[in-house]
């Protein structure tokens, strides 16, 4: 199943578990656990989990899974996840001092194209 594929990231089951008691997890915390899990969940599953967070309506489930979707976001790195975390109050990643943690690089596997994507985007940058 999708969602125990996702619980393989502690990061992601720290987002799983607290959008399961209804937790807000802040707007990074929804746009990570979208960028990540759009790879994983359909599009109703997706914005299904978004709606358990209690400051998040369909209405903006919806939109941010269309934007993340709609722009391809890759799962961002690590470092994008700390930092964004400091910008806001809910804790993305739980373990910030393991180097490993919150890296969903590590831990799923996603489509191929997603490296496909990240590879040409470097390529670009160089």
């Amino acid at each position: 199943m999708a969602i125990e594929e996702l619980r393989k990231n502690d990061m992601m089951a720290h987002l799983l578990d607290s959008l399961d008691a209804g937790q807000d997890i802040g707007h990074y915390g929804r746009l990570v656990f979208a960028m990540v899990a759009r790879h994983f969940l359909s599009e109703s599953e997706l914005i299904d989990y978004l709606q358990k967070d209690k400051n998040f309506s369909s209405e903006q489930a919806r939109s941010m899974y269309l934007q993340v979707q709609g722009k391809d976001y890759n799962p961002p790195r690590r470092e994008r996840v700390l930092q964004w975390q400091s910008q806001q109050d809910f804790i993305i990643c739980p373990n910030a001092d393991d180097p490993d943690a919150c890296n969903v690089y590590k831990d799923l596997q996603f489509p191929e194209e997603t490296y496909e994507h990240i590879s040409e985007y470097h390529e670009q940058k160089a």
